[in-house]
């Protein structure tokens, strides 16, 4: 026996379980069903495209330099650093 620790979403989850008892499974039955047909099957028992996918978070690191050439400073950037300048000696 294994065991498998996954992270998904609370209202997902909640979701499914509703679904799943309804049909009077619970999740580790139908994770095992779904990963006996993965392996039957050598692959996904259902189709899956764009529209199926779960959309998630990008993380930071994919984020870095998407804003290159869109963002930059004003040739009067420090100007208002140096009106301040005066107050703070």
């Amino acid at each position: 026996m294994t065991t498998i620790t996954i992270c998904t979403d609370g209202e997902l989850a909640s979701r499914a379980e509703s679904v799943l008892a309804g049909l009077g499974l619970d999740v580790p039955t139908a994770v095992n069903i779904f990963l006996t047909q993965v392996a039957d099957k050598k692959a996904l028992p259902f189709e899956v495209d764009e529209a199926s996918r779960p959309k998630q978070k990008r993380p930071m690191s994919e984020l870095f330099g998407v804003f290159k050439g869109k963002i930059w400073m004003a040739d009067d950037f420090d100007a208002p650093l140096e009106e301040m300048r005066e107050y703070m000696e």
